[in-house]
Formats: structure tokens, C-alpha cells, sequence
């Protein structure tokens, strides 16, 4: 079974857009990773093993609908493979900081098979309000089956 990243870290990206990534994601992820546009304008980083499962996924959909190619086109042509340095750090490409609106302050939050690479703003302000929705989002969860 991989390992299931877990926690929210604060680090700076550097005048050359590198960004050390939290040690913890560093050693479950391995010393090269995939970064991608993500859902909400923040990066999703994957290693490599988990990277492959959802590119065969994303491979196994039909091309005949518009929608799987969007979608193929938005997270296929956005990644972009990173090597963790020696001390640790990825470099942002320039279209992906762009993407997520990224600057000095970067959050990275572990998502179980993934983890999101958020403008430090922009995840304080989500938190906010996925935190005060927090009892709401449980009940449609519940309702489904999900919970």
C-alpha cells in the first residue's frame, strides 16, 4: 500500500522558484515527482508510482467525448516531472506558479494519495470556509453513503 500523505506545512519559494518540500512528503514521495495543475487553482504533486495510476486512468477514457479530452488536455499537458535536489527542493515550472498564483508564502497540504501545493493566502482563505461548511459537507457525504 503507498503512503498516505497527511498534514499541512508552510514553506517559502525562493527568488528561483524552488521550494523545499516538507521532509515528511519527501521520503514517502521519492526523489522525483509530478507536479500538475490541480481543482481550485493549486498544483498537485504526485510521485511517480501514483502519477502512473492516474495517467491510466485518464488513458483508459474514451477521447470521443470533448469533456476527456478537456479534461486529458487540462491536468496531462499541465504536469510536468521535478526532481527533488538534494536538500530537498522542487523547482516550480513559471506556468504552474502562475497557475496557482503562487508567491513567497506556499502551502502544502497532504491529501492521501496526493498533496496540494496552495498560495499561502488562498489556502488560508479556502480553509476558512470549507472549515465553517465542514457539518454540511459530512451530512451530503452521509446521505450518499459515503460517510
Amino acid at each position: 500500500m503507498a503512503n498516505l500523505l497527511i498534514g499541512e506545512y508552510e514553506h517559502t519559494l525562493d527568488e528561483k522558484k524552488r521550494v523545499s518540500l516538507p521532509k515528511v512528503f519527501r521520503f514517502a514521495m521519492g526523489k522525483k515527482i509530478v507536479v500538475t495543475r490541480g481543482f481550485d487553482h493549486c498544483l498537485y504533486a504526485y510521485s511517480r508510482d501514483a502519477w502512473d495510476v492516474v495517467a491510466k486512468k485518464l488513458q483508459s477514457l474514451s477521447m470521443v467525448n470533448p469533456d476527456t479530452r478537456g479534461f486529458n488536455r487540462f491536468m496531462l499537458s499541465g504536469a510536468a516531472e521535478v526532481d527533488v535536489d538534494g536538500v530537498g527542493r522542487i523547482l516550480i515550472p513559471d506556468h504552474q506558479k502562475e497557475f496557482a498564483g503562487l508567491k513567497k508564502r506556499v502551502i502544502f497540504a497532504g491529501i492521501s494519495d496526493h498533496v496540494e501545493i496552495w498560495n499561502s493566502e488562498a489556502w488560508n482563505t479556502y480553509k476558512a470556509l470549507i472549515e465553517k461548511n465542514a457539518d454540511k459537507m459530512a451530512a451530503k457525504l452521509d446521505s450518499i453513503g459515503a460517510l
